[in-house]
């Protein structure tokens, strides 16, 4: 009964588009010194900040949505996000040749005002910094592959906030496969089986 509460109250999380710039600003600037730290990584950090946070805490950071796209989960609201820091100023985006393909990496030129997070939202995203920070981009992008809600979205689709509580591949049992066909049934996923 506990996922039902917490898959309605993600339901209900709106979307705080200042905690999310201010989200993007401080991993991006956590990002600056690895090598593969460009848009892809900057994607999939904010990703696992976001479902890690949900899975500890039963709620989200910002509450962005993330879309289903070809090399992992994406924020929806990153283009006009990054759009908004460029045109203000806050940031800029640098393509750079990284391992001979182009790497696109958004550089903040100012501090990202850590104040909008509470202290438990700050040590999920610094956990999820270092638990990905020797990883590469495409190694990161695959990890987030193997997330269910990845799996069971469509291409360009958004995936719901509480398939962060569906089960990994383990050992199922009658429980965890009842509770993740509840939750694909109610958001129209299709189950493997």
């Amino acid at each position: 009964m506990e996922i039902a509460y917490h898959k309605e109250k993600f339901i209900e999380e709106k979307f705080i588009e200042e905690k999310f710039i201010e989200m993007v600003l401080h991993v991006a600037r956590r990002l600056q010194d690895q090598p593969s730290g460009g848009a892809t990584k900057l994607n999939k950090v904010l990703f696992f900040a976001e479902f890690t946070h949900m899975r500890r805490h039963a709620q989200a950071i910002s509450g962005c949505e993330f879309q289903k796209l070809k090399h992992g989960p994406a924020p929806r609201q990153m283009l006009p996000v990054r759009e908004k820091l460029i045109e203000s100023g806050d940031a800029e985006l640098v393509s750079e040749d990284f391992l001979g393909r182009q790497q696109h990496r958004l550089v903040p030129l100012r501090e990202a005002d850590l104040e909008v997070f509470a202290e438990h939202e700050l040590e999920t995203i610094e956990h999820v910094l270092s638990r990905l920070a020797d990883m590469t981009a495409a190694r990161v992008s695959e990890l987030s592959h193997s997330e269910p809600g990845w799996q069971l979205t469509e291409l360009g689709d958004t995936i719901p906030p509480a398939a962060a509580f569906l089960p990994y591949e383990q050992v199922e049992t009658p429980t965890s496969a009842r509770l993740a066909r509840a939750v694909a049934e109610r958001y129209e996923m299709e189950t493997e089986g």
